[in-house]
């Protein structure tokens, strides 16, 4: 890597954000509190329950899709990854502070999650599953989440900043083995955590493909953001080493979890409907009432067909005038998903506006980029002495 890369590195660690930036996202949160407040009060603890529900799950797979990344990284020892290494660290590191914003869902479980007000012995499908859905098990469970995610995001991004110092081999051979663990424990954790803090919320339900459902769900969103992340940052000058190949990489990623996301969502629907089994095909069949069949058409074509259709030409992969439109499309279309998942609960008609939905977007939303932002702005925006950058800087 060049001297002067390293000085410019150096230079921006130290520069501040400008002012509206720094601003913009404590004023979305201030609004967003308002919103969540307003959507108590006024649309009742239930339907605001839910609604920010679906805001926590929204903002936990980005910071779980991150996590992934950044461990496929060191697992794959790819060049072209090392400039969008340090921003998915920091996005990663935002699972540990979820668990603040955890905090309404713990004291609304009981408005949310039914199993937890109905007496096991009179509800076969909640006794037959008591030993995985009773109070205790998903509150340490719930814990014990967020303490796994603090420990593997923080090593792997606290050896990676040591890296910046040393440039020692033994910060990689860290990385490499924290990763190596990391992948069980990412695919496990996440899991889980669709299990217990969604799927949950019909214990009777039973798919042995919702957690892969949520994982695609999850890195395909982040695939979106790392890409809109990489351009403000190449043209802010902050990554300059921020290159074609690593646009095209993290679009053609993109273009294949639009491809899996669909195939797992097919295959659970299609599996499930085939059985034909009481238990599974309710919660299809409850999302085919009223409005939420259009939802689902609209998931099928706006979640897989536009931008399977778009992302198809490489020139398309590299456009501006295209990828924007569609990160904003894919924002829209992943909160849409689990709005699906979710509001049927207590929106069984249809979806509908709700200021809790909105309230609790800005005001988790607003709080992860203040935090994200001041992590960027105390850390060289891209791994100083990582060994392959010599690659990245040559190509």
């Amino acid at each position: 890597m060049s001297a002067h890369a390293t000085a410019a590195a150096h230079a921006h660690a130290e520069d501040h954000v400008p002012t509206m930036w720094e601003r913009l996202p404590w004023m979305a949160a201030a609004l967003g509190f308002l919103g969540c407040l307003a959507g108590y009060v006024f649309e009742g603890p239930k339907n605001f329950a839910h609604a920010y529900l679906v805001a926590f799950m929204f903002f936990l797979s980005l910071g779980l899709g991150a996590f992934f990344l950044v461990v496929i990284h060191h697992l794959f020892d790819a060049y072209w990854s090392v400039p969008t290494r340090r921003f998915l660290e920091h996005l990663a590191c935002l699972l540990p502070w979820m668990a603040l914003f955890f905090l309404p869902i713990g004291l609304l479980s009981g408005d949310l999650y039914y199993w937890m007000n109905v007496d096991p012995a009179k509800d076969h499908s909640l006794a037959v599953k008591q030993v995985l859905f009773n109070k205790a098990t998903w509150g340490v469970a719930s814990a014990a989440l967020f303490g796994i995610w603090w420990l593997w995001t923080h090593r792997l991004r606290g050896w990676s900043l040591r890296q910046d110092e040393t440039g020692a081999a033994e910060c990689t051979t860290a990385m490499r083995r924290w990763a190596a663990s990391g992948i069980f424990v990412f695919a496990f954790s996440l899991t889980a955590a669709a299990i217990f803090w969604m799927k949950s919320l019909e214990h009777q339900f039973f798919s042995t493909m919702y957690g892969v459902y949520y994982f695609a769900g999850s890195v395909w969103m982040t695939l979106a953001t790392a890409y809109a992340i990489a351009l403000l940052l190449r043209r802010s000058g902050r990554v300059p080493m921020m290159g074609q190949e690593q646009f095209h990489s993290l679009a053609k990623l993109l273009f294949a979890f639009t491809v899996f996301y669909a195939y797992i969502h097919f295959s659970q629907y299609f599996l499930i409907w085939n059985a034909a089994m009481p238990e599974e095909t309710f919660w299809y069949a409850k999302r085919e009432q009223g409005t939420w069949a259009i939802v689902g058409w609209v998931i099928i074509l706006g979640h897989f067909v536009l931008p399977f259709l778009v992302l198809l030409r490489i020139d398309a992969k590299l456009s501006t005038k295209v990828v924007i439109p569609i990160f904003v499309w894919v924002w829209l279309m992943h909160h849409l998903d689990l709005q699906f998942n979710i509001m049927p609960l207590v929106q069984p008609e249809g979806p509908a506006f709700l200021i809790s939905t909105l309230g609790a977007l800005l005001f988790i939303g607003g709080l992860l980029a203040a935090l994200f932002l001041w992590d960027l702005r105390r850390h060289p925006a891209f791994p100083l002495k990582d060994p392959r950058m010599g690659e990245v800087v040559r190509h």
